[in-house]
């Protein structure tokens, strides 16, 4: 991921403010205007009913959590600090890796006051989601809706407790749809929201929902110094992947055990092999005991296809390292020596993410 996509799950840090206007024990309050006679609810707009609705809906669904890790020297310390929501009632809690991941104890939070014991159920730092479970009785499950069917324009709800500051509602619109994030795992995200509800330090993992109060999308990441360009996980993707959390505690996927870069194949290669691609994977590192090095992929190759498929960049090679490659033959087509063109057999093996 790139220095300015900066994930939401910074050290909480105390904020200190002081009433606007205070007169001893009391607030002041200005009596210039009275209120309507027809009341406060005639006074907003369709703008602002559709975020309260949509707020009153999903706001006992979201939950605070606070993460532990024990550190060498000081043993369990307070890490940091995240969101989350209910996503079944029987206590199926959905947020992002990066909010627990190497947690040593996870403290769920709800809007009731309530703490309920919690544990990691599975996370996948790939797609950065991850799934709780919390034992508490009367638990009430966000909606969930389908992001296949968002408009780029409309209403967008962010609901989180960002610096601490629980249950706090920031709205926008969804600015754009299909974008790609770098993963912690240097695996491409596809299929991200951006928009413009702000998002600050504690929002990871919480809710982004419709005017409808129906979960749209997992709150994962904003850009620094840029404003109102901040980034969620489709809930279409966050569906997906928790089922197989809840089912396996993890998301298979497999490896062949290459570190690599994307290159530019000289024109005339491209021309005299009649070559899918024009640009291809540079192998710079081949890790040892790896499905790479047995199949005799050395240092210096470009690969430029795999399965039968084109690889132009490292991201179309990790689009194609799914579950179903585990243990089979699969072809790959490389360049070695800058003009010889090969094809090896390769036989995958199961990804195990490994970073912090």
């Amino acid at each position: 991921m790139s220095d300015t996509n900066i994930y939401a799950d910074a050290e909480l840090e105390r904020v200190g403010f002081e009433p606007l206007i205070s007169n001893g024990d009391s607030a002041v309050v200005s009596s210039a205007t009275p209120p309507g006679p027809s009341g406060d609810g005639e006074l907003l707009d369709a703008y602002s009913q559709a975020v309260v609705k949509a707020a009153d809906q999903v706001s006992h669904s979201v939950v605070n959590i606070e993460v532990h890790k024990v550190v060498t020297g000081r043993g369990e310390v307070r890490a940091g600090s995240g969101s989350g929501f209910v996503i079944s009632p029987d206590g199926l809690v959905l947020t992002n890796s990066h909010v627990v991941h190497g947690a040593s104890k996870i403290e769920v939070t709800l809007d009731d006051g309530r703490r309920p014991d919690a544990h990691l159920v599975g996370e996948d730092p790939e797609t950065d989601l991850a799934v709780l479970r919390i034992y508490a009785p009367n638990l009430t499950a966000a909606k969930l809706g389908e992001s296949k069917d968002l408009r780029v324009g409309q209403l967008a709800i962010a609901i989180g407790n960002p610096y601490g500051f629980q249950y706090t509602v920031t709205a926008g619109v969804v600015s754009a749809l299909g974008r790609s994030l770098r993963a912690s795992s240097g695996r491409l995200m596809d299929d991200i929201i951006q928009t413009d509800a702000a998002l600050n330090p504690g929002n990871s993992g919480g809710p982004l929902v419709n005017s409808r109060g129906e979960v749209i999308g997992v709150n994962s990441a904003v850009i620094l110094p840029a404003q109102g360009i901040c980034f969620a996980i489709a809930i279409d993707t966050a569906k997906y992947v928790a089922g197989w959390l809840v089912k396996d505690g993890k998301i298979r996927r497999s490896y062949i055990g290459v570190g690599g870069q994307n290159v530019k194949i000289h024109r005339r290669v491209v021309r005299f092999h009649n070559l899918p691609v024009e640009t291809g994977l540079l192998v710079v590192s081949i890790e040892p005991n790896s499905p790479a090095q047995r199949a005799g992929l050395q240092e210096g190759d470009v690969i430029f296809e795999f399965a039968g498929q084109p690889v132009a960049t490292i991201d179309a090679l990790h689009k194609l390292l799914t579950d179903s490659r585990i243990g089979n033959r699969t072809s790959v087509g490389l360049i070695r020596r800058s003009t010889e063109k090969l094809a090896l057999e390769i036989v995958p093996g199961e990804s195990q993410w490994r970073g912090e």
